[in-house]
This record gives C-alpha cells, sequence and structure tokens, in this order.
C-alpha cells in the first residue's frame, strides 16, 4: 500500500524544497506524486538550450489560452513542467526574488506573516549566492544562484546607456536595491541548469524516507471533511497514495486549482455544472489568475559581435560539444545576464517595469530570428490589473482545464505598455548604444503613434509565463481566499495548497524564487514549527520616487 506521512501533488518549484525539508529530521515519510519523467539529458541540463524544453510535450503539459479577447482572438501558450523538477526544468532560469512591497502588499491582502521581514530570512535559507550583495543573501542554501561570465560588449552598453538615461544602476537587485540597470541572476551552477530537481529533489531522494511515485493525480480523497490521500492513475490502474497527516498540493497555478475543483472544493454552481458533489464552497478557486507579459523590443547591430552568428548547425554542434564535456561556453548560460528594475513615472514607488536583455534578436521560442546580426530587450509591466480564471470544462480529469488570462482587459495595460516601448526606445538610443545600434527591427521606426503602437502589442504581446494567483492565500474569514496564512485550504483538515497559486498578486520579476521562497516557508507551518524570525532590514526605496520616475 502506497502510504506516507505527507504526501506531495507535484514535484516543481514548491514541491521539491517541501520535500526538502518536510524530510530532512528523518521522522516523517514524504511520497512526491509526479506525472512526468525524467529530467535527464542536454535539453533540460544544457542552460543555453533553455527554448527546446518549453516546446516539448514529453516535458511540458502543452496548455494553451482560450482565445483572447483584447488580443485579437489569439490563443497563447502556457507551459507548465511536466518533469521532474515541474517548471524549474524548462524555465528561463533567471532568478528573482521580487520586490519586498510586494510581499508587504500580501500582508495588506491578509496573508499575515508574509511581509517581506517574515520571508527574507526563507530567501536566505535557500540561496547559495556566488556575487550576492553581503548580508543580504544565503550562502549556504541549496540553491545555487550566480550571475553570467558578461563577455559581450552589449550587456555593458545596455547598463551604461540606463545610467545615461537617469536611471539607477544596481549590482544586486536581489539584495537591498532592486531598482535600476545591473546584472542579470540565474539558476545555473558548474555550468548546468540547477532546477529544484538538482537542487532539491535528489538529495531528499538520497534519505530512506522519500520517495517519488510516478502517477496522474485525479482527485484528493476526502473523508469527513478531512483529506487523506490522492487517487492516482498510472500503469497499474487508479490506486490511492495514503497520507497519515496532510495532503499538500503544489501541482501549479492551472492544475492547483483544477485538482481543487475535481475533488470538490471551489464554486459550487461551478461544480454542480460538472456534476461534482461540493465539499467545500470556495469561490475564490481558479479565479485572481495573473501573469506578466512582455514585447520584444530588437534593434539591428551594426557589429558582428552578437549571437546570430552561432545560430548555424557547425557552431550550435561546437557549442554543444564544448558543453558536454566541459560544461563551459556558450551552452553554459541562459544569455539573460542583464537586467533593469524600472519605476513607470513619478508617484510609484517602487519599480514596476523588468528588463531582460538578449545579445541576439530571436523569439523565446527560438523561432524566426532576426535575418541579422541584433540585440533585444524584453520588456513589460510588472503589475497589471487584468485578472482571469481557470475552468473545468468537465469532471474527466484528463479534459484540460479551460485557461482564461484575459490579458489587457484592463485600459492601464494599454498607456503601460506603450510607455515601455517608448522608454526602450529612449534606451536604444543612449551613446552607450551609438557604436552599435542600427535600424529598429521590431516594432520598427514607422510605428509611433498610440493607435499604431497599440496594434503592435495586440499582435504581439506574449506571455512571459508567470502565471500565479489562483488559490489566494487571505485570512480564514475572506470568502475569496481559498488558503489560510499557514497554507491550509479553508474548509477542508489536512489539505493545504502551497505553489505560485497562491499569491495574492504576481511579484515583481520572474515567479522561481518566490515560488521556492512558499515552499521553504510553508514547510515549517506544515511540521508545526516556529518560523524564522523576521528580519529588520529596510530595502532601498529612491528618495526621489515622488519626483521622478529616475
Amino acid at each position: 500500500m502506497l502510504q506516507a506521512d505527507f504526501v506531495i501533488v507535484g514535484s516543481g518549484s514548491a514541491g521539491a524544497a517541501m520535500a526538502y525539508r518536510l524530510s530532512e529530521d528523518g521522522k516523517h515519510s514524504v511520497i512526491v506524486i509526479e506525472y512526468g519523467g525524467t529530467d535527464f539529458g542536454p535539453f533540460i541540463q544544457m542552460p543555453a538550450a533553455l527554448s527546446y524544453p518549453m516546446n516539448m510535450r514529453r516535458y511540458d503539459w502543452g496548455y494553451k489560452t482560450e482565445p483572447e479577447p483584447h488580443l485579437g482572438g489569439r490563443v497563447l501558450a502556457t507551459p507548465r513542467g511536466k518533469v521532474i523538477g515541474g517548471s524549474s526544468s524548462i524555465n528561463g532560469m533567471v532568478y528573482v526574488r521580487g520586490h519586498a512591497h510586494d510581499f508587504d502588499h500580501w500582508a495588506d491582502q491578509g496573508a499575515n506573516g508574509w511581509s517581506y521581514a517574515d520571508v527574507l530570512p526563507y530567501f536566505k535559507r535557500m540561496e547559495n549566492s556566488d556575487g550576492g550583495e553581503a548580508g543580504w543573501r544565503g550562502t549556504s542554501g541549496p540553491l545555487h544562484v550566480q550571475r553570467g561570465p558578461r563577455k559581450n560588449p552589449l550587456y555593458k552598453a545596455f547598463v551604461e546607456a540606463g545610467r545615461q538615461a537617469g536611471f539607477e544602476t544596481t549590482k544586486d537587485y536581489n539584495g537591498s536595491k532592486q531598482e535600476g540597470f545591473g546584472p542579470m541572476e540565474q539558476t545555473i551552477h558548474q555550468g548546468r541548469r540547477w532546477s529544484v530537481a538538482n537542487a532539491y529533489l535528489r538529495p531528499a531522494l538520497r534519505r530512506k524516507n522519500v520517495r517519488v511515485v510516478n502517477g496522474f493525480a485525479r482527485k484528493i480523497v476526502i473523508e469527513n471533511g478531512r483529506a487523506t490521500g490522492v487517487e492516482i492513475e498510472n500503469r497499474r490502474g487508479v490506486e490511492t497514495v495514503r497520507a497519515n497527516r496532510e495532503v499538500i498540493i503544489a501541482a501549479s497555478t492551472v492544475n492547483s486549482p483544477k485538482l481543487l475543483m475535481l475533488s470538490g472544493i471551489g464554486p459550487a454552481a461551478h461544480l454542480r455544472e460538472h456534476g461534482i458533489d461540493v465539499i467545500a464552497d470556495r469561490p475564490g478557486v481558479g479565479q485572481n489568475l495573473q501573469d506578466h507579459m512582455e514585447l520584444y523590443i530588437q534593434q539591428e547591430s551594426l557589429q558582428p559581435i552578437t549571437l546570430y552568428s552561432k545560430l548555424n548547425l557547425f557552431s550550435k554542434a561546437l557549442i554543444g560539444a564544448e558543453w558536454l564535456f566541459f560544461k563551459t561556453g556558450l551552452g553554459a548560460t541562459n544569455h539573460f545576464e542583464a537586467a533593469a528594475f524600472l519605476r513607470s513615472a513619478a508617484g510609484v514607488d517602487y519599480p514596476d517595469i523588468q528588463y531582460h536583455f538578449i545579445p541576439v534578436a530571436i523569439r523565446y521560442d527560438g523561432k524566426s530570428a532576426a535575418e541579422a546580426h541584433g540585440f533585444q530587450a524584453h520588456v513589460g509591466p510588472m503589475r497589471s490589473k487584468s485578472r482571469g480564471n481557470v475552468a473545468l470544462r468537465s469532471s474527466d480529469p484528463w479534459e484540460t482545464p479551460a485557461i482564461r488570462f484575459n490579458y489587457m482587459s484592463h485600459p492601464d495595460d494599454w498607456a503601460d505598455f506603450r510607455h515601455c516601448i517608448r522608454l526602450t526606445r529612449e534606451i536604444f538610443g543612449q551613446q552607450a548604444f551609438d557604436l552599435y545600434r542600427g535600424r529598429e527591427i521590431s516594432p520598427g521606426a514607422h510605428i509611433q503613434s498610440d493607435e499604431q503602437l497599440d496594434g503592435f502589442i495586440r499582435d504581439h504581446a506574449e506571455s512571459a509565463y508567470h502565471p500565479c494567483g489562483t488559490c489566494r492565500m487571505g485570512r480564514a474569514d475572506d470568502p475569496h481566499a481559498v488558503v489560510d496564512p499557514e497554507c491550509r485550504v479553508i474548509g477542508v483538515d489536512g489539505l493545504r495548497v502551497a505553489d505560485s497559486s497562491i499569491f495574492p498578486r504576481v511579484t515583481n520579476g520572474n515567479l522561481n524564487a518566490p515560488s521556492i521562497m512558499v515552499g521553504e516557508k510553508a514547510s515549517d507551518h506544515i511540521l508545526g514549527i516556529q518560523p524564522l524570525a523576521p528580519s529588520n532590514q529596510e530595502p532601498w526605496i529612491n528618495p526621489r520616487w515622488r519626483e521622478s520616475d529616475r
């Protein structure tokens, strides 16, 4: 019989961290249920190959949105990891904690005990930071974080252009000062993708009290108001994995609400519509879906120094061979090595725009590289007011859920994006780029008016793949909260959710780091131990924030 003290659904960012922490003292047994297969192989482990696993059905659930009404009915990809390590095995390996004020906002929204002072000690506990700001970063955790080598002169030009435009620079956006231009951080270690599979799950599996069970989670088994196990389907058929203490769902912003609803926890009318018996009427399940969107602003390079010359098969073979044998060279980085976090206007107190900079003009999915040497900035607003939802299509667990982000449904989103495009042009127009700047590839210099920019946004805005919020954390008496501040599902005993779905609001930047932090902190709540003592460190806030955007 399959049973353990704790049964975790999902081996991704939060799930793997919990498997590691819940089994650490040797007193508790842990089973991790994962439907996906192994993460061995160069497509996942080689950082530069990041565009491949995200587009491989072997590693990705292959979810897509419903036609998005404000993007001309476009259907957008919503990749989620279907592999050991979850989405940390297919993501872009960019490490961003989020801004201090993001977590203070969580606490204001009813996630008591999740302010920046409360979560900073967990970020430190999980990190092994190479070159981060002393006193603000962890140096002995399982998760290795590094900066890229930044050998290409375009990285330096990007940071210098930001300074010339009057913006701040920062040596460590994950330290005291997020705002400004500076080096980007990566979850890469010794030339390999440092996913949670490598950082947390493999070390945990060396213990006798942890095992991974391969299976597709169909529903949570609930008896007399208490979660007692998980019904899974695998080669042997349908069986139940029993939980002696608790079931913890860490299955992603798409699959966690889906699993709750299939188990009778969610909006009562929606469940009844699909013939599912209502165990707990939680109207917030599947609601509050959020994401970041981004655009690629591409510029031709006058000098042949970009990665364009490495896109041919011969160069790729050489890069692959060097990586395979030595774990060095251009294969050992994700090429996101310079970044910026900026404020969009006077009166905005902390950054709400993010930049990733890369010395090639290419799409995230690796397709349609510009036919020339070029460079690009990925830019997008961080705090969209648009909200969507995840809903069931039927009571069949194998049917993919309906995902509606409702992208760009708030008028402010359009103004924010237009500002992002014009701001990027201003940065690329600085003296630091004079030696390199050719024509604008995308959107193209002829796209200038609000109407033209809106058309470009409608046709080209992409997801940054940061979905969150569908099982929102809040006060136990909040009818729209799904979990309380200890990640317990409200209305059901012995059941928790701990992953990016519990974020009350999307954080500033990429979501891998805060998702792992959720797993780290939830572990202490699950074990009933005193959370780490709050920090008294004060983050830097621009003294000119009321007067200027820079």
